[in-house]
């Protein structure tokens, strides 16, 4: 007689036909999401790119993430640039063209991620510098929430949010949003000396001399923000670039502290990490300094560090250079990585590249301008790998070429010379505006006053 075989529950389970069942019933493994950002910091803004800069939390992070070379904001303001990052758009297909409180300021009325990664299970944090308004529906998606300015605050509410959540069954998701180094604007010249001595200035601090440059970018130091610093000696100039540098550290702080308490909660390996930042700050080079109308690298090139552990299919640490991508890329990212489809959005999904896999290279990049408080400049910009071209609603154009001017100090807008490159990139931006459904040629330039300009 032979002896009785005993079956195993998977064998059962296998044999009875109820494994394909079980494994559909059985949720898949999701990473945690951690997104923190700082406000107007600078692609160059980081020790690991620039050694003038003290980050070194960034600096360590540089070495086990995926560090994109080419990253670059929708618009160089706050609100519009967030609407961005949250939706997946376009400031022109979000209706956040302005800041919240300034010319073309609109609340974001939109769904972001947060409300989708609700319905699939994640719970939600919200901490620090909000600035898309009160609109419920754009303010939707956050299971705990402070939307408030106060690093601090925001910082200790994320790292209690993180031990909290840390040993629950659901995955999180949660955004640290800094103020600084926003608070470069406390910036005035007669603060105390730097204690450093010979802060180096940029290159095109000295060779800028405005001439062929669109003239509201002068007149945004002489009559704007500018006059904070426009006119002192050079010492000023390196006091500004000094207090920028502290206020970076700061936010590196920051950082820090939300990195040490996933560490210590036990889910490090667990979670995916993005540091980036909404928009640069001009930071002395081409003489200018916090942000305007103009789309300079140091204002539309900002950080971008992805960390996906092995758990989540990361195949880090890696610099990519050969990729451009956008702030639009981001919720499309975040989506992904919680396995949620982005509908259709602008951006793309920047996980096949974090994972082993490739994206399609962009041709360009799209940037949007709109205003600054009631001093209404509309811009747009196209930026290839080679050229950049930045087209004024009144103001002209600017033309330049990247391999062999990355400082931007030559335009070659009017040169005959490159005047088939000129017209190949206006005829490709304008393709896009037209497909994009962007508004830009109905826009209208106004004074510092609001008052509309003739033109």
């Amino acid at each position: 007689m032979m002896p009785r075989q005993r079956t195993s529950r998977r064998e059962f389970l296998a044999g009875s036909g109820l494994a394909a069942l079980a494994a559909c019933i059985r949720p898949p493994w999701r990473p945690n999401i951690v997104y923190v950002m700082s406000d107007q910091q600078h692609w160059r803004a980081a020790g690991y790119r620039d050694p003038f800069f003290e980050t070194p939390v960034q600096d360590a992070l540089s070495k086990e993430s995926f560090v994109f070379e080419n990253f670059f904001c929708s618009t160089p303001q706050c609100s519009p640039s967030r609407s961005s990052m949250f939706t997946g758009l376009y400031p022109s297909a979000t209706g956040v063209m302005g800041n919240i409180g300034a010319a073309g300021g609109k609340d974001l009325a939109m769904e972001t991620f947060g409300p989708k990664l609700q319905r699939a299970g994640y719970v939600t944090g919200y901490f620090g510098k909000w600035h898309l308004g009160a609109n419920p529906t754009g303010n939707a998606g956050w299971d705990e929430e402070y939307k408030r300015v106060g690093d601090a605050e925001a910082t200790r509410r994320a790292v209690d949010f993180i031990r909290r959540r840390a040993a629950g069954q659901r995955p999180f998701m949660l955004v640290v949003s800094c103020l600084d180094p926003h608070d470069i604007y406390r910036f005035k010249r007669d603060m105390p000396k730097p204690l450093k001595v010979d802060v180096p200035l940029p290159e095109s601090w000295a060779k800028e001399t405005f001439q062929g440059k669109p003239r509201v970018q002068l007149q945004f130091m002489t009559e704007d923000q500018g006059t904070a610093i426009w006119g002192a000696p050079r010492r000023v100039w390196e006091w500004y670039r000094e207090y920028y540098r502290r206020k970076v550290k700061l936010f590196d702080d920051h950082l820090g502290r939300v990195v040490d308490a996933l560490r210590q909660a036990g889910v490090w390996e667990k979670t995916v990490l993005i540091v980036s930042s909404d928009h640069g700050d001009m930071d002395t080079n081409h003489r200018l300094i916090f942000k305007g109308p103009f789309m300079y690298e140091h204002m539309v090139r900002v950080p971008l560090l992805i960390r996906a552990p092995r758990a989540a299919g990361g195949t880090g640490p890696r610099v990519i250079r050969d990729f451009h991508a956008v702030n639009t890329d981001l919720a499309p990212t975040i989506l992904d990585l919680a396995g949620l489809p982005a509908g259709r959005v602008h951006g793309v999904s920047l996980k096949p590249l974090l994972t082993g896999g490739s994206v399609r290279p962009r041709e360009f990049v799209i940037g949007q301008y709109y205003s600054k408080q009631k001093w209404v400049n509309p811009i747009r910009m196209i930026r290839t790998p080679e050229f950049k071209y930045n087209h004024y609603i009144l103001h002209g154009e600017e033309l330049y070429d990247l391999k062999n001017d990355p400082e931007e100090l030559v335009n070659l807008a009017g040169d005959p010379g490159y005047a088939g490159k000129k017209q190949e990139l206006k005829a490709e931006l304008d393709r896009w505006i037209k497909k994009n459904d962007d508004p830009f040629y109905s826009l209208h330039a106004t004074d510092r006053a609001g008052r509309r300009l003739p033109g």
